[in-house]
């Protein structure tokens, strides 16, 4: 964003507030604005680096040694600042990289100038001007800033900064020493943070591990998150013949690799959507403690249902929380042949599919994609350890060709620990229960973390459900950005006990 268009929002927002609350709120907005109107896409270092200098300034001005951590590709970011020897030291977590975007798919001129939109009806938001938001109240209404990353993470870096910027103002100090990492890299996977956190150990050693990413429980409800599940990700070629073939000449006669490929998919679960593969759910069962954890999960599922738009969920478990409890397996694309307006008149060669495996702790990835392969075998497949040769498909009846990588491991914290009952006492509010959650779907690089500092961890999500994160027209609603402020200023100063 141009520094002409930065003034002209700062001179607006002077109109907007108390004037108790007038300055603080002006700046807490205006960081927000400023972060977001950063370009951030991991795949171009200057975008990363213009982001990294930023957020030197930033912390620098409130009084934190900064330092980037150089890794095989995009540079970490660290800052610290240590206020006692008899204080623990709590490392935080988030990332300011974001999704790649598509300025066509965006309802606005460019995902790195920041937008106001307010919620017209059920199903509309409509742009609201910078000067009129003096006449909204965000608290009440469902006001909301678009742009890249607004809640995919650099909403809550906009809101630790804030909350460090209120509690010096304050003249409070925090109850334990302040380490914060920033990732450059999780929407590529984070593929060098491993190798990084085992170089950079001694920097990044602390008690406790705390995460603001990902979105709140659609109740809206504080939550804090005590798991994350895994993700492998899978490539399998299947063969058919050695090139496309001409579909009158071949077909009924040259195996057709879809109909194989469909084979295997279609063997993988069951009419209810559970896997079929043996032993896949092995290890994984449930106190009555659990059960009952899982039970209070105040999820609407009509909601889930309808935001997602299906009739009716899988039954890998009994709920929405059981079943994510469990190893997922997903088939995440497939590629074959030519369709639409290129389709020919061919038998395909080949069909690659795209999978994913969503890990909990009972389950060693690498044992899974054993039992999967051993699965598909035993339909009579053949597995090669390269890409088929015409030699191979010659000589070898149902070839296939698959890859994988461990990409997250899960890890999952007891209720019951020293960090859940401080973050625990830090958010409770007095109207709002606290959702927690066992385990989620998705999956953030916080093993190499927890496998390297072997510290407690546990999530806490500040942002809106519905924030539409890696997809276009990302958003953060702005209630969520001041009570993730005020929420992050409760943690540092709620002593560990």
């Amino acid at each position: 964003m141009n520094q002409r268009f930065i003034v002209l929002i700062c001179c607006l927002l002077t109109l907007t507030f108390s004037n108790a609350q007038q300055d603080k709120n002006d700046d807490h907005f205006l960081r927000l604005v400023n972060i977001l109107s950063i370009p951030n896409n991991a795949n171009n270092i200057s975008e990363i680096d213009s982001n990294i200098n930023w957020l030197k300034k930033e912390f620098n001005s409130i009084g934190f040694e900064t330092k980037t951590l150089k890794s095989k590709n995009n540079d970490l970011f660290f800052a610290s600042k240590f206020f006692s020897n008899n204080l623990p030291t709590v490392l935080f977590y988030m990332h300011f990289d974001g999704q790649p975007v598509d300025n066509s798919k965006w309802f606005q001129k460019n995902p790195y100038e920041p937008v106001l939109k307010y919620k017209k009806d059920e199903h509309e938001y409509e742009s609201l001007k910078w000067e009129h938001i003096k006449f909204k109240n965000f608290n009440i209404e469902d006001i909301r800033i678009y742009a890249r990353s607004a809640s995919d993470d650099k909403g809550p870096i906009a809101m630790f900064l804030s909350a460090l910027h209120d509690i010096n103002k304050q003249g409070l100090i925090p109850e334990f020493n302040i380490k914060v990492i920033l990732d450059s890299e999780e929407e590529k996977g984070s593929p060098y943070l491993s190798v990084a956190v085992k170089e950079y150990r001694d920097v990044l050693n602390a008690d406790y591990f705390v995460v603001f990413d990902g979105p709140m429980h659609d109740s809206g409800n504080p939550t804090l998150l005590f798991g994350v599940r895994g993700i492998t990700t899978l490539t399998m070629e299947v063969y058919g013949m050695y090139k496309p073939q001409h579909s009158g000449h071949y077909g009924n006669y040259g195996p057709n690799p879809v109909f194989r490929a469909s084979e295997i998919i279609s063997s993988l679960k069951d009419g209810n959507g559970k896997v079929l593969v043996e032993g896949y759910y092995d290890g994984i069962t449930f106190n009555e403690k659990t059960l009952s954890i899982m039970k209070h999960v105040p999820d609407d599922l009509e909601v889930l249902r309808h935001r997602a738009g299906f009739l009716y969920p899988e039954k890998a478990g009994n709920s929405y929380q059981e079943a994510i409890q469990f190893p997922s397996l997903n088939i995440r694309g497939i590629q074959s042949g030519w369709v639409g307006e290129e389709s020919r008149t061919i038998v395909p060669d080949k069909v690659i599919v795209e999978l994913d495996i969503r890990t909990v702790p009972e389950s060693e990835p690498d044992e899974l994609v054993r039992k999967l392969k051993q699965h598909i075998s035993n339909l009579g497949y053949t597995f090669l350890n390269k890409r088929a040769t015409k030699e191979d498909l010659l000589n070898i009846n149902k070839p296939v060709f698959l890859t994988y990588r461990n990409e997250m491991f899960p890890f999952r914290t007891d209720f019951e620990s020293i960090i859940g009952n401080w973050l625990r006492n830090s958010i409770k509010t007095t109207n709002k229960d606290i959702v927690h959650i066992r385990i989620s779907g998705g999956s953030v690089p916080l093993s190499f973390f927890i496998n390297e500092l072997k510290v407690p961890t546990v999530l806490v999500p500040l942002v809106n459900p519905d924030n539409n994160q890696h997809s276009p027209n990302e958003n953060l609603r702005l209630s969520n950005y001041f009570d993730g402020i005020e929420t992050i200023k409760r943690i540092f100063t709620t002593p560990i006990n």
